[in-house]
């Protein structure tokens, strides 16, 4: 666990559609495909004293289409890649349930719960953070725990006029939030 100061804002990461291309179960670093400028929103998010948490569910574990430790694997070669960005994860937490075939859990957003533990593990000050992902769930998620969020979208989907009826900002890509965030 890297350490953090009392009170650390931090930036939730969704992953599949927010840094990396959703291809649908992503596990393996050969079919991992960073988004544009994604490195380059997080080393800026991290220069500006952010904390880098990723929060997403991997219900692939529970349908037995990959394992924790192919997960492992993929997360090694995320953080090795950022490294060569100098910045780095504090953390990466993931959602291995699928309601239907493990039951009901806590952390599969729209739960807060992956949000609520990085924030015991690290003393997070919530409502200094944001939560960038790509979903609703992403959203009810951040509204949940108290963290700010942004939904990344064209502006033209439904969710993503659900999210402005809300009055949550709407960005293309991750580098557009990380510029909204910092500005």
């Amino acid at each position: 666990m890297a350490q953090t100061t009392k009170n650390h804002k931090a930036i939730f990461l969704d992953r599949d559609g927010t840094i990396n291309l959703d291809k649908g179960y992503v596990y393996k670093i050969e079919d991992f495909v960073w988004l544009p400028k994604a490195l380059d929103a997080m080393k800026l998010l991290a220069c500006h004293g952010f904390a880098l948490i990723i929060v997403t569910n991997q219900s692939g574990i529970a349908r037995k289409f990959y394992t924790e430790e192919d997960l492992s694997i993929l997360e090694a070669y995320i953080q090795k890649t950022l490294k060569t960005y100098n910045c780095q994860i504090t953390a990466f937490y993931h959602c291995p349930h699928l309601p239907e075939i493990t039951g009901p859990c806590h952390c599969r957003k729209p739960a807060p719960g992956m949000l609520l533990q990085a924030q015991k593990d690290y003393q997070l000050n919530l409502k200094a953070s944001w939560l960038i992902g790509d979903r609703l769930s992403d959203i009810k998620a951040a509204q949940a725990a108290n963290v700010a969020p942004i939904k990344l979208g064209s502006g033209t989907t439904q969710d993503d006029q659900v999210a402005r009826d809300l009055g949550i900002p709407i960005c293309p890509d991750l580098y557009a939030a990380a510029k909204y965030i910092v500005n």
